[in-house]
């Protein structure tokens, strides 16, 4: 940008006018012609827009209509010598302030049916072969049968005439009209405002530039435009030593702004700034609230139910207001910021062609920069394009430095390596991010074949990237994958068994490389979320890593097999309570030889403490098993007498028999009392015992 450019930045954009109302000058202003464009990959373009100007001068500049809101938001003017009068185009009222001072609303011209039941009273006049006029009382739907069987739908209309009630058919009036000349013309402006608001067309934009001699008028804004994209190819040597290859970035993009480019300077932009839209064309009201209207009514005192001195109520008082929700806070204003272009990007700097290898065309790539926030990238030579059209210019046209390998990632072929290439940015700007061509070229002949597409990121200068363009067949690569769990140490305090697991997670690699060439290979293995930890091969220093992944290089040697373990490790403490344990896991852990041979004695002499707690379970069980039979034996008995008669021997034997399995209760009841207890004292004399253990 220079200096004046940017004086007129600050004066210019000073005072703007944004006025409801159109200009009658614009029409005859002079035309601005588009002399540069800017493309963002945030969705949107700058157009800037240029006249030159004598004195006092009136702009003209068409802009679509679905971009005025853009326009309004983002306009911005540029005069070295003047100033910007004002900028005004028609307005673009909403339907509810067209229809405000209309006897009728929008729905009201769907149909002439509808129309006149808007309407009713109003004075219309059928002119054609029956002449009638009167007053619109109402208008009928009916239905009328057809000889076919078929129905017709017609709209009867019912007048008030001097003779009294008069009815046509709307269908058969040659032609109808309303004999207030002021209520025809509404009708008339109401369905041309129905057009202006439906029409999707363009506005003139007026521009009043105020200024003395002869100067350059810039006119800018920043519309939504489609998005350019980026598109590279790569030449690659057959030589797998090679350590740089030839890059070509094109940029591809499309003039959908609805006139053609002549001769604009183009610059396109790599990055992702904050954009969004706003609806400034169209008219907003608040709304307000709705008070009642004060009305002096009849007065109805409260009833008086008592008083209490006010020493003792408020107190009371208080307390109530400490319960009740404090008031909502009042809502705060949004703000909303919008960003402005802050500067243009000069075009008058020198640039320098590439100077491509023999094999390729010779190219003129974009002059780029490397801003805060994005990359931008000049196209050295006026272009012109047709509205509709697409086009390529190229943007990147450097050697780079690069390195041949071999990516193995498992989720893709589960058996060979991805053919790579990790790319040095070593410029002084980054690449964006896009599609990628690669091409191998052989050393003897110069013949350039097709390898495959790839992906390319972002990538910032002095970074690097890994593609991967296709499958390295000549490699072959076997996975197995295990995993144990290890105990490193065991310790037991306060009745807890605290042991102190590893868990281990091994994948063996086994590597069969190339029969003819050597290879670097870079196994992708997955990163465990969580304490796992990269323990073999020693190589977490130097490995690389990614979000997700270990990048663990291998060198193989011309039909040499390498096998590599990559191991992980957690460790983890785990912690049993051991009076909780049942014979079986005291056998487990008493045998355990992960256990020191302390711990696995003290748990050992748990066996006879849970020996004595189960015979004494097997017991209690033995015991509410008795008593069981003899509830329900008891039960039978008691059907039984009150079958056969009370003076009867067999009466009297099961009453006998009912008193013996009393007794009987009476015993097991006790006994079972005294096996509870001696469980009880045993399971106590566990809990004491693990309690006592300090191993």
């Amino acid at each position: 940008m220079t200096g004046s450019l940017k004086r007129s930045a600050l004066s210019g954009v000073a005072a703007v006018a944004l006025l409801a109302t159109g200009v009658a000058s614009a029409q005859d202003g002079e035309d601005l012609g588009l002399r540069r464009v800017m493309l963002s990959t945030g969705g949107v373009g700058y157009f800037e827009y240029e006249a030159t100007v004598t004195g006092t001068a009136d702009l003209s500049l068409q802009v679509r209509l679905d971009q005025v809101n853009d326009v309004l938001k983002s306009i911005v003017v540029y005069d070295d010598e003047g100033g910007v009068g004002d900028i005004s185009l028609p307005g673009q009222e909403p339907l509810r302030e067209v229809f405000r001072e209309m006897p009728f609303g929008p729905d009201a011209l769907s149909s002439p049916a509808a129309l006149f039941n808007a309407l009713r009273g109003a004075e219309v006049e059928s002119i054609g072969a029956r002449s009638v006029s009167g007053r619109i009382l109402s208008v009928t739907q009916e239905n009328v049968a057809l000889t076919d069987g078929g129905t017709v739908t017609r709209h009867r209309l019912s007048l008030m005439t001097d003779d009294g009630l008069r009815q046509l058919i709307l269908e058969e009036a040659d032609a109808l009209q309303f004999t207030d000349p002021d209520l025809q013309a509404a009708v008339g402006e109401a369905l041309e405002a129905l057009s202006r608001h439906n029409e999707r067309d363009r506005r003139d934009l007026a521009v009043r530039m105020v200024g003395e001699g002869d100067r350059t008028v810039r006119v800018a804004y920043v519309v939504e435009a489609p998005l350019w994209k980026s598109s590279y190819r790569l030449t690659l040597s057959d030589d797998q030593t090679e350590e740089a290859g030839d890059l070509l970035g094109w940029a591809v993009l499309e003039n959908m702004s609805g006139e053609a480019w002549e001769d604009v300077e183009l610059t396109v932009v790599s990055g992702n700034p904050v954009t969004f839209t706003q609806a400034l064309y169209t008219a907003y009201y608040v709304d307000r609230p709705e008070i009642p209207v004060e009305v002096l009514g009849r007065v109805m005192p409260r009833l008086d139910e008592g008083a209490v001195d006010r020493a003792e109520a408020e107190p009371q008082m208080a307390a109530r207001a400490q319960l009740m929700p404090p008031p909502a806070p009042a809502p705060a204003e949004s703000a909303i910021v919008g960003a402005a272009v802050g500067a243009l990007i000069g075009m008058d700097a020198e640039y320098d062609a590439f100077a491509p290898t023999p094999e390729q065309a010779r190219v003129r790539a974009a002059e780029s920069e490397d801003a805060t926030t994005q990359v931008v990238f000049r196209v050295p030579e006026p272009v012109s394009v047709e509205s509709g059209h697409s086009l390529l210019v190229p943007i990147v046209a450097e050697a780079i430095p690069l390195e041949r390998v071999s990516v193995y990632q498992p989720d893709t072929h589960p058996t060979h390596p991805l053919a790579s290439v990790r790319l040095v940015n070593d410029g002084e700007v980054g690449l964006p991010p896009g599609v990628l061509t690669l091409y191998e070229r052989s050393t003897e002949g110069g013949q350039v074949a097709y390898v495959g597409d790839a992906r390319l990121a972002a990538l910032p200068a002095g970074d690097e990237r890994m593609i991967s363009f296709a499958v390295d067949q000549k490699v072959r690569i076997d996975r197995q994958i295990s995993s144990d769990r290890v105990v490193s140490r065991s310790a037991i305090a306060d009745g807890m068994l605290r042991l102190q697991v590893t868990e281990e997670q091994r994948t063996t690699y086994t590597v069969e490389g190339a029969a003819r060439e050597p290879r670097t290979v870079i196994l992708e293995h997955p990163r465990s979320g969580g304490d796992w930890r990269l323990v073999s091969p020693m190589v977490e220093d130097d490995a690389e890593v990614t979000d997700t992944h270990y990048r663990i290089p291998l060198e193989i040697a011309a039909g040499e097999t390498v096998t590599v373990d990559v191991v992980l490790e957690r460790p983890q403490t785990e912690r049993i309570v051991l009076s909780d344990l049942n014979l079986g896991q005291v056998g487990f852990y008493s045998q355990s030889d992960e256990l020191s041979p302390e711990v696995r004695a003290a748990i050992a002499d748990m066996r006879g403490h849970l020996t004595t707690i189960a015979n004494l379970q097997e017991r209690l069980s033995e015991l509410n098993g008795s008593v069981s039979t003899i509830v329900t034996e008891q039960g039978r008995i008691r059907d039984n007498l009150r079958a056969v008669p009370e003076d009867s021997d067999l009466y009297q034997r099961y009453l006998a028999t009912l008193s013996g399995q009393e007794d009987e209760l009476l015993d097991l009841r006790a006994a079972i009392e005294q096996a509870q207890a001696e469980r009880q004292a045993a399971r106590a004399a566990l809990r004491e015992y693990v309690n006592s253990l300090r191993l």
